[in-house]
């Protein structure tokens, strides 16, 4: 199985880059998500020219462009880390890369909620990491997640998921680029999107039925700005049982009364959170290869990868 290159905070592999001399090893990241995923493994600070160990930075200013500064002698490494920034964000753009994961808590790497000191000493958690940032600002879409809200259960569901379909849309770009190849692609993502935001799913078919008003760098560019908007919201017990009701109406005629009633049984246990979503996922997946469905055999939401059993065993 060839693995799915994902950008990576480099302390988070065990690598003593801290500026403390230490590393953040994180084991589920090495050894779990390791059998899946290619690192490209980034640090700023030393990337940018910074030792180990160093003296520590932190975040100050305006909260909307803050300056990256050393704590104990006020040195300003904002202009520094930002020309640093631009040309590494230029070499990831030949990474091919799916997703990154960032180490949270860093003045240079954090999402947002970050601590930006005023001139009074007072702290905003209003701020985002200066490379973090930057590469959320020059990549829109490719998925990104910080260590800490990995290790949600929820959270890591929807980063694998987007991560997996946001691959799946550059597969599609170099396979393909006929709009009855985006539309092939569309029907696959139908009971995935709906199981995160059956109005973006709305919009993405509306978009889909007036593809031919479009240029088609307008259209593909609008297709994946909706797709990985609506993706990005969680999905829930709730939506996944509409999704489960609509793939068993594919089965009202195949199936007999005793097999029916067990179907509608499961997705009902899932619904009132008896059971995990693993169980009416198999026993679906179990009629589609006994009958033969082909449609429910190309939906992503029944096959997306092997990383995603753990959607279903949280």
């Amino acid at each position: 199985m060839q693995k799915i290159k994902i950008g990576i905070s480099t302390c988070l592999l065990g690598e003593k880059v801290r500026y403390d001399g230490g590393h953040k090893l994180d084991r589920y990241i090495t050894d779990t998500l390791g059998h899946y995923f290619e690192w490209v493994p980034v640090c700023p600070e030393v990337e940018y020219g910074l030792p180990v160990p160093r003296e520590s930075m932190h975040l100050v200013g305006n909260p909307a462009s803050p300056r990256i500064v050393t704590i104990r002698t006020g040195v300003d490494h904002t202009r520094g880390m930002k020309e640093w920034t631009k040309d590494k964000l230029r070499q990831l753009e030949k990474e091919d890369l799916s997703g990154f994961i960032f180490k949270s808590k860093s003045p240079s790497s954090r999402l947002g909620g970050t601590k930006v000191y005023t001139s009074s000493g007072m702290p905003s958690n209003k701020g985002t990491g200066i490379f973090g940032g930057a590469f959320m600002s020059y990549f829109p879409f490719i998925p990104v997640i910080d260590d800490e809200r990995l290790h949600n259960p929820n959270l890591r569901e929807n980063f694998m998921e987007q991560v997996l379909v946001y691959k799946r849309w550059k597969s599609f770009l170099k396979n393909g680029s006929k709009i009855r190849d985006l539309m092939a692609f569309h029907t696959n993502l139908k009971l995935l999107i709906l199981s995160h935001s059956p109005k973006h799913y709305s919009a993405l078919g509306k978009l889909i039925a007036q593809a031919k008003k479009y240029q088609p760098d307008v259209l593909y560019s609008e297709y994946i700005r909706i797709l990985m908007e609506g993706v990005r919201l969680l999905a829930t017990i709730k939506k996944n049982t509409n999704v489960l009701l609509h793939i068993a109406g594919y089965f009202k005629k195949q199936l007999t009364s005793e097999d029916k009633r067990e179907l509608l049984e499961v997705i009902d246990q899932y619904h009132k959170g008896y059971i995990p979503l693993i169980v009416p996922i198999v026993l679906i997946n179990h009629y589609v290869r006994k009958l033969d469905e082909p449609y429910l055999k190309t939906q992503f939401y029944l096959n997306l990868h092997p990383i995603c059993d753990f959607r279903f065993s949280e």
